[in-house]
């Protein structure tokens, strides 16, 4: 602690004496603004009020990399290099990086992820809210070892719980709410012979039958019936249980969303078959801000002053990705930042605790010495050395062809493509900046695969609010939950 002490006092009387001196450089922008950072962090002080309300904020899949083209994505969109950019989650206060492993993979799932994040344990892939004593598919593992989730500690303080994805509400993450199974594929049924757990989708209702969650939208809607179009063989048509014994508000379009009531009403969202469309392409259903919104409005309306807990997830960030397809995730992201936005604004520091964050990080590197501006979805052009902006012309491979800022090291873009008789051979296509940068088009990978993979760095968690400042740090997933708990019961 004195050593701590110390080092702080000598930077300050640093800080001090090359303010005061006449240095060369210091009246340089990035001189001024390095001094206005130090002052806005010198007069820091940590907020240990207790939390009221905790909202964690999970895009699936934006780890360091997705994160930094979709920073410089909204810097373009908005006509500048990019790299400038702020986005709102990086304006928080504090920032962790986050260890994201299972403890059977290296490179995590998502079901695995969500679980260390909502119950405050390391676990398997593939399995929710239990422990490593389950194995994944094998129903008689999961008595006695399950664990409890935010949502149910928050519910049993007596908060309102919600909900909110753009991905299937009975997807991993969301699940990680609520549901308890030792497989995340089983969001319909389960087989035959599985006695000790009911299908996901039924979980979340029994979950809003309880009072554990009052506000649920996402997509899914194939789970909760045996119609047409449904995954349903039990008979059961969830969502006609959800309104006629449980009197929850059912959305399923723009006009339905529109139309819910945020007094306090129980809300179940469903706006899809299967995931909600992905931001680019988005019609008659609304935008993970719109959601984000609404939800804090109902959850505040029947809280008072007990407070509330959310969930959100920017499901689609992690698909896009998987499809190798970067136009499409920063779009999600950029809507998953709005939604941020809006949790800032309808919320308080003093007694709001939000958590940003992802589950994990995608295969996804950058290429070359491009210069400023370079489109984040196009080539990289050259760097002018008398300049700021990029020179116009691309930078090229060894190959004589130009190559673009993003690639994946695996995924459906890769340049090697199967022959006739199983083995793979390619090369890359000569690329233009039109094709780099259409909506549809696929970066190039190396390794070919169906669908590009999940990696396995650190992510960044930002914090702002009560005990925010323990999110510090390298830290393990699971400590987030321990944070959230430990900023709601304080004393």
């Amino acid at each position: 602690m004195k050593t701590l002490t110390a080092v702080s006092a000598l930077a300050i009387a640093v800080s001090g004496m090359a303010t005061a001196q006449d240095l060369p450089q210091a009246e340089n922008d990035w001189f001024v603004s390095g001094q206005e950072r130090l002052a806005e962090e010198l007069a820091k002080l940590p907020n240990t009020n207790r939390a009221v309300n905790i909202i964690l904020m999970i895009s699936d899949g934006n780890g360091g990399g997705t994160n930094y083209a979709s920073r410089l994505f909204a810097g373009q969109q908005e006509g500048g290099f990019g790299d400038e950019y702020v986005q709102p989650q990086e304006a928080f206060p504090n920032l962790a990086l986050v260890k994201t492993y299972n403890v059977n993979a290296q490179t995590p799932d998502s079901a695995g992820t969500g679980t260390a994040m909502m119950a405050g344990i390391k676990t398997k892939a593939g399995i929710i809210g239990v422990n490593e004593n389950v194995n994944r598919g094998d129903c008689s593992t999961l008595p006695g070892n399950t664990v409890a989730s935010m949502n149910e500690l928050m519910s049993e303080m007596g908060k309102e719980t919600g909900i909110v994805s753009t991905a299937r509400i009975t997807h991993a993450t969301p699940a990680s709410a609520y549901a308890k199974t030792v497989d995340r594929n089983f969001e319909a049924s389960v087989p035959e012979g599985c006695d000790t757990q009911t299908d996901i989708a039924t979980q979340l209702i029994e979950a809003m039958r309880s009072g554990m969650i009052d506000v649920a939208m996402g997509g899914g809607m194939r789970n909760f019936h045996g119609d047409e179009g449904g995954r349903r063989e039990d008979g059961v048509n969830l969502m006609d249980v959800a309104q006629s014994e449980l009197g929850a508000h059912l959305a399923t379009d723009q006009a339905s969303f529109e139309n819910t009531p945020l007094d306090g009403t129980p809300i179940l969202g469903l706006f899809e078959s299967s995931h909600m469309m992905y931001e680019a392409d988005r019609e008659d259903e609304p935008s993970l801000a719109d959601m984000t919104g609404a939800a804090i409005q109902a959850l505040q309306a029947k809280s008072g002053d007990n407070g509330f807990f959310l969930q959100v997830e920017a499901g689609r960030v992690d698909h896009a990705n998987h499809g190798g397809n970067l136009a499409r995730a920063v779009r999600d992201q950029k809507a998953f930042s709005d939604a941020v936005a809006i949790a800032d604004e309808l919320t308080d520091d003093a007694d709001t605790l939000i958590i940003v964050t992802a589950d994990h990080e995608h295969a996804l590197a950058f290429n070359g010495y491009c210069g400023r501006g370079s489109d984040i979805l196009g080539l990289c052009m050259g760097i002018d050395g008398e300049g700021v902006a990029h020179t116009g012309e691309p930078e090229l491979g060894a190959d004589n062809k130009p190559f673009t800022v993003a690639g994946y090291l695996n995924g459906a873009g890769s340049v090697l493509t199967e022959q006739a008789d199983g083995s793979f051979f390619g090369t890359r296509p000569a690329l233009t900046e039109e094709a780099a940068t259409d909506l549809d088009y696929l970066q190039q990978a190396v390794v070919p695969k169906s669908s590009e993979t999940h990696s396995g760095e650190d992510v960044a968690a930002y914090a702002k609010g009560p005990w925010a400042h323990l999110v510090d740090g390298t830290i393990e997933q699971n400590m987030i939950f321990h944070i959230m708990n430990y900023a709601a019961t304080a004393e």
